[in-house]
């Protein structure tokens, strides 16, 4: 059973509510074989590219842990005393042979930080020009230019902590550009009944990334030394970037092996949905309220991600007294829940949508709340389990594996409401949601002074409250539908 086409052409977020996930007068062609198809390998080759990316953005917490020289982190330990230190029996065989450096925890803080600081920078830069010269060579440069950036790392880290910090900055630069960019091409490629699943499985190789990076990582360190951990995913990158730019295009007409019956369908079911307009429509953009929904939930579902993914590993060892460091899966296992739950979130998101004539809407806003709202309990509930290390992480891994959900909510919603400033929304509101990342960490880390649980309390407290603030904030004011300023002219006339 497919939803019906009845109703508004298109909404300007004042009026109506979002019944069909199609526009009418979008006659949509049957849908084309999803085996050996052009958007499926789009969908494929990208989780890769997003697996690179985030393997390149979170080495370097491990690597740092070897590059830094043990004196000076001994005067800063605050390890606490409240539960009992966890150690293992067997001891892994070390390789020391990475030269190491004086950096103090102010340091070591700079330079994790300032990838956040060149990040920033590039996101609606990276959505605009991604619209109008296509994002397979911007999502391909940055990717690559970040790999480049990698392989200088040690010889940074040889001149001092300044150039790696300026090194780390332009990584973030270059990855700035890489989601707006990946939001813009699905607009030209994915059909929205089919947005959820080709979004999740692009995207999920983000949390792939991590859960292999992490473990990876450290064995390498272990064994090797710090310095291999860049080059190898360097290398991975630069490999992946040759196979991205021989194998992918920027839209379905451009492409020189997609089937016709693709193209068409492509073609036939975003109809009515793209602008012709060349220039921008800023104004009606940044008034839009919908928008501003997608910003606040996005906002509020990162400064929980970022707070998780910087501190978790330092909970574990300075409260719950474990080394996660010398245990890559129990670091890893909360992001291997994640990658789950979004490959499974879009196949059942789309279901709902196409056989079951669920709204855009009402599934946007059901993946958003159980996906913000269902961490949030498990994230308070964390601080009141005391020293149960089990307890512990079986709550955390719970709480990241159901955000995961949000791939199919927020996360691609801006793809609902404009699909040809796709790129350019996600660009403003991840510069909003980047925010967490340079300030969240900041504050859990000035309310934890002295590490004790109580303290730990509070930053689970704050975290989970601004996850339930932005998923009410969805809630009440995001639209399903595609907006009258994203099609026609700007005075919202349909061509």
């Amino acid at each position: 059973m497919r939803p019906s086409a009845s109703g508004p052409a298109a909404s300007d977020g004042e009026d109506g509510a979002d019944s069909t996930p199609l526009l009418p007068g979008a006659r949509r062609a049957g849908a084309a074989p999803v085996c050996c198809s052009a958007r499926y390998n789009l969908a494929i080759l990208s989780f890769f590219g997003f697996f690179v990316l985030y393997a390149l953005r979170v080495n370097l917490s491990v690597a740092l842990v070897e590059m830094v020289d043990f004196n000076t982190t001994a005067a800063d330990n605050r390890t606490s005393k409240e539960c009992a230190e966890h150690s293992s029996l067997v001891k892994v065989p070390h390789n020391q042979t990475g030269k190491r450096y004086p950096w103090d925890a102010e340091t070591q803080g700079w330079i994790l930080g300032a990838f956040f600081y060149g990040y920033i920078i590039t996101q609606i830069p990276g959505g605009y020009f991604a619209s109008k010269i296509g994002g397979k060579l911007l999502l391909g440069y940055g990717i690559l230019g970040t790999s480049l950036f990698t392989l200088l790392t040690p010889i940074a880290a040889n001149l001092g902590a300044v150039p790696l910090i300026v090194l780390r900055a332009l990584e973030g630069l270059g990855e700035g550009v890489t989601f707006p960019a990946m939001h813009a091409m699905w607009s030209s490629w994915a059909p929205p009944l089919e947005r959820s699943k080709l979004l999740s499985i692009s995207y999920a190789g983000a949390q792939l990334g991590t859960v292999i990076s992490l473990p990876l990582s450290g064995i390498i360190c272990y064994y090797m030394n710090w310095t291999y951990v860049f080059y190898f995913f360097g290398i991975l990158g630069i490999f992946w970037f040759i196979l991205w730019t021989w194998r992918v295009s920027d839209t379905p007409e451009m492409h020189k092996t997609i089937s016709s019956y693709e193209k068409d369908y492509i073609a036939s079911s975003l109809k009515s949905q793209l602008s012709s307009q060349k220039s921008v429509p800023w104004i009606p953009i940044l008034k839009s309220l919908p928008l501003w929904a997608i910003v606040v939930a996005h906002f509020s579902y990162n400064w929980t991600f970022y707070t998780l993914l910087t501190l978790l590993p330092t909970y574990m060892k300075e409260i719950l007294r474990f080394d996660v460091q010398e245990n890559g899966f129990l670091s890893a296992l909360p992001y291997f829940g994640s990658w789950l739950c979004m490959i499974l979130s879009g196949q059942a998101a789309d279901s709902l949508r196409a056989k079951w004539n669920f709204s855009t809407l009402c599934v946007r806003i059901s993946f958003t709340l159980v996906g913000m709202i269902g961490p949030a309990v498990f994230l308070v509930a964390a601080g009141f389990i005391g020293c149960d290390y089990s307890l512990a992480v079986a709550f955390l891994t719970i709480s990241t594996t159901l955000g995961g959900l949000c791939s199919s909510g927020f996360s691609i919603n801006h793809l609902d409401i404009a699909p040809s400033y796709a790129g350019i929304l996600l660009g403003i509101t991840n510069t909003f949601a980047t925010i967490p990342g340079m300030v969240g960490p900041i504050i859990a880390k000035s309310l934890t002074p002295d590490d004790t649980i109580r303290e730990w309390q509070t930053v689970f407290y704050i975290a989970a409250a601004i996850n339930v603030f932005g998923a009410i904030f969805f809630t009440l004011f995001a639209k399903g539908e595609v907006q009258t300023w994203a099609v026609g002219d700007h005075h919202g006339h349909r061509n």
